[in-house]
């Protein structure tokens, strides 16, 4: 699969803005350290923890879903990345056994279709994903809001605009593309204003 240059400048540009956030926290750790209260020394290293904690699942969902991870041999906890890359926020997930049978590729792209399921859900919500053989991966996103803009819309088709595609757009992009080369097609149907859903086959 060949993506254009700009497709690889807005996937690093996701991938260090889900970085930012932590790692910034951690530098405000660091300098509460210097502070002489004790208070102030017990906040900070419970703040550099946790955020420790998160720019590390980030890296470690990010190095599945958008590298080499899992090629040429098993594929690490999907479910546990999912997992992961969702804690701490509104949105939770569903990831069934079956899921984690299929082969590492598969499961890479039922990574990626969390996380573009979960970006239409901005007040929270519950991502259900299932498999139907090996072949076929959707992903029920509910929650109050479903925020199906028409640029996610044109980015997940097969004539995307490269030139067109943001920050916001990207992923959704990706795990299209990546879909195609597995050769199966990702579309999305919204049975209800609460319920959208994601199918590759």
């Amino acid at each position: 699969m060949q993506l254009e240059f700009r497709v690889l400048e807005l996937l690093s540009s996701r991938l260090c803005h889900e970085l930012i956030s932590p790692v910034g926290a951690i530098n405000n750790g660091v300098e509460l350290i210097g502070e002489e209260d004790s208070d102030f020394v017990k906040e900070a290293m419970g703040l550099i923890a946790q955020s420790a904690k998160r720019a590390g699942q980030r890296l470690q969902f990010y190095r599945f879903a958008y590298g080499a991870g899992g090629a040429g041999g098993g594929a690490p906890d999907a479910k546990t990345l999912v997992a992961g890359i969702l804690e701490g926020g509104k949105i939770s997930a569903e990831w069934p056994d079956d899921l984690s049978a299929l082969t590492p590729e598969w499961q890479k792209l039922g990574c990626n279709l969390a996380l573009v399921a979960a970006e239409i859900l901005p007040r929270g919500g519950k991502i259900v994903l299932a498999s139907a053989g090996k072949k076929k991966i959707t992903a029920m996103a509910t929650g109050e809001t479903i925020n199906l803009t028409l640029e996610l819309k044109a980015a997940l088709g097969e004539g995307a605009d490269v030139a067109a595609l943001t920050g916001r757009t990207i992923h959704a992009y990706f795990t299209s593309r990546m879909a195609a080369k597995l050769g199966a097609k990702l579309t999305l149907t919204q049975p209800d204003p609460g319920r959208a859903v994601f199918t590759i086959a």
